[in-house]
């Protein structure tokens, strides 16, 4: 029996939300936040905490800053049940990373210091753990400055031991999409981009071009949608599925959420109909509480939610 359902690479950090700014910042002028709030973050960590809750046996392996940041992400991923055995110490002149947000009305601005994100390497990988579990997941493609020519082959040796394997990129901060992106998608089973992320990386205009495109590369193409659900493209079919309606607090780390529900589904051998049912209603959930990890941690309100939408679906084969 493997040891985890699912691992990951990548980092943690820590998430400063400030709302109620206005949407046009002047210089030169104190602005004053409504109100704010400091989250565990990352899309790796967010992805691995809410697969924790969802019942998946999770391993994350992070460089770790030595500062009270680090201390606090700890905590909260392993209060979820992440295992953090083979976290790296990040050199000790790095501080943890740290993304603030300003969350508007209709929309969000992201500012990111990238820290301890930069110093995971290949060579601290311990290769076996990884092995020891049924999947392999990567994010943060182009944040992963220290591993991400090596990324290609990492997931080539996961395939080899016979994980199965999924990326989400997120965005690409130059807008240029650049990296071995072509390279590992060799050995992608499943790419989940948002729509947005599905035309950059196949250099399309449409979402229809796109999903062409990146079909003909990988197995599975799952695409967030926002307000329009998800779909998923694979073997020459197309399925589609409306989102879950629910009164929106904010959408940090909703697409994260998403892809713990589609792949605790899917490594629970549901089928996709169903996986994008349970993604939807992840990423759903996150955002009825602020950040992208608050609203997993009351199981009881949580199983409620998923029942309610999804009577019988939460936690059953």
């Amino acid at each position: 029996m493997s040891q985890f359902d699912v691992v990951l690479a990548g980092e943690f950090n820590l998430d400063l939300v400030l709302y109620g700014l206005p949407e046009t910042l002047p210089p030169e002028r104190e602005l004053l936040a409504s109100d704010m709030v400091l989250l565990l973050g990352g899309s790796p960590a967010i992805t691995a905490h809410n697969l924790a809750r969802l019942g998946s046996r999770v391993g994350l392996i992070t460089a770790k800053a030595n500062d009270l940041l680090a201390g606090f992400c700890v905590r909260e991923l392993e209060e979820a049940g992440v295992d953090l055995s083979r976290a790296i110490d990040a050199p000790a002149s790095v501080r943890t990373g740290a993304t603030v947000l300003l969350q508007h009305e209709s929309f969000r601005r992201s500012f990111t210091y990238a820290g301890s994100t930069a110093c995971l390497r290949f060579d601290d990988l311990d290769l076996d753990y990884l092995r020891s579990a049924r999947h392999f997941h990567l994010s943060s493609f182009f944040l992963q400055r220290g591993l991400i020519d090596d990324v290609p082959r990492l997931f080539a040796l996961m395939k080899e031991a016979g994980l199965s394997t999924s990326l989400d990129t997120n965005d690409g901060p130059t807008g240029t999409w650049a990296g071995p992106i072509a390279e590992t998608l060799r050995y992608v089973d499943i790419l989940m981009p948002n729509e947005r992320e599905a035309k950059g990386l196949a250099g399309e205009e449409s979402l229809e071009r796109a999903i062409e495109r990146l079909s003909g590369l990988v197995a599975m193409v799952v695409v967030k949608r926002g307000a329009l659900g998800a779909l998923v493209a694979g073997s020459g079919k197309l399925m589609q599925q409306a989102a879950v309606t629910v009164q929106p607090v904010d959408a940090v780390g909703a697409g994260d959420s998403f892809n713990a529900g589609f792949l605790h589904g899917y490594l629970n051998g549901w089928p996709l109909e169903r996986c994008l049912q349970v993604g939807n209603l992840a990423g759903a959930w996150s955002t009825t509480q602020i950040g992208g990890t608050s609203a997993f941690q009351n199981r009881q309100l949580m199983e409620e939610f998923f029942d309610a939408y999804a009577p019988g679906l939460y936690g059953h084969a």
